[in-house]
């Protein structure tokens, strides 16, 4: 319970806020290549949800064009018809991720634990509340994001979000 409640907390913040100062400038440069290289803003921002089911404003790089429809990806038929080309750079790179770093620091996410999910993924936010997975911090990364990505199904996702709180 300490561990959950203030060591995990205090190593995210000592790895995050110095990751923030020394990526920077790299984030800058990113932020300017997006700009113009396509139209829209720089910074994808989405309602997500966190510890105890909390909606939190979500921050990335953007990777899709403005035309694309708010859905999860795995209902596109060919989302890289969406993506910009430095979209999909940053996305194979996991680049766009990198602004979650000031979700961190903010206190919304935790660099490892559940992904925070959008009303699109809502069956698996239903399961997570069952679970009890709601309980912790989302992540960056988590046993879903190592165990398959977006190959995992939704039950599959619950399952192995629920294994992360029963162990940590």
């Amino acid at each position: 319970m300490v561990y959950r409640k203030f060591v995990k907390r205090l190593l995210d913040l000592l790895l995050a806020i110095p990751m923030l100062i020394i990526l920077l400038i790299p984030l800058i440069i990113v932020g300017i290549i997006i700009k113009l290289t396509s139209e829209g803003p720089v910074l994808f921002i989405q309602e997500r949800y966190g510890k105890n089911s909390k909606p939190f404003a979500l921050y990335k790089f953007r990777s899709m064009t403005n035309k694309a429809p708010v859905k999860a990806n795995s209902d596109f038929d060919d989302i890289t018809s969406y993506i910009t080309p430095f979209g999909m750079f940053i996305r194979k790179t996991s680049i766009d991720e990198l602004p979650q770093l000031w979700n961190i620091i903010k206190g919304d996410m935790s660099f490892i634990g559940p992904r925070p999910l959008a009303n699109t993924d809502n069956t698996v936010l239903v399961l997570r509340k069952q679970n009890g997975a709601d309980k912790v911090r989302p992540g960056i990364t988590g046993l879903a994001q190592v165990n398959g990505r977006n190959l995992v199904n939704d039950e599959q996702k619950a399952r192995f979000d629920t294994k992360y709180v029963t162990t940590l």
